[in-house]
């Protein structure tokens, strides 16, 4: 059975680069990471920055999680991440995602030993 953690790398983590160059990007994600095989999962980050950073940020701001939860922590840096986001006329099977290409603090949860991510809780634009 995939591990909390090997879930939350396979549905959040995307090292490789950003998406810049094309539209598709969160279409062929959530398809090829599984988001989309029994419904069109409704909202979905990925974060472009090297999993080690993302581990880390269990080590950095404890914050309270949204469901009240005290094991959630906020990244002290901005992060490279992109939100896909089910379109409004998109039917399962025929998913259609649209695309928002920000920089953010990054609010993950994190269990288990070794101590590493498990839900990605939010993401928190820079304080104004």
């Amino acid at each position: 059975k995939e591990s909390s953690a090997m879930k939350f790398e396979r549905q959040h983590m995307d090292s490789s680069g950003s998406p810049s160059s094309n539209s598709n990007y969160c279409n062929e994600m959530m398809r090829r990471r599984n988001m989309t095989q029994d419904r069109c999962k409704p909202v979905n980050t990925f974060v472009h920055e090297p999993l080690a950073d993302v581990r880390a940020v269990c080590f950095q701001k404890n914050v309270a999680c949204k469901n009240g939860q005290t094991n959630c922590y906020q990244s002290n840096s901005l992060m490279h991440i992109t939100d896909c986001r089910v379109t409004g006329s998109s039917k399962y099977p025929d998913c259609s995602y649209g695309m928002s290409q920000l920089e953010r603090s990054i609010v993950v949860a994190c269990e288990g030993s070794p101590y590493v991510p498990v839900h990605f809780d939010a993401s928190v634009g820079p304080s104004t």
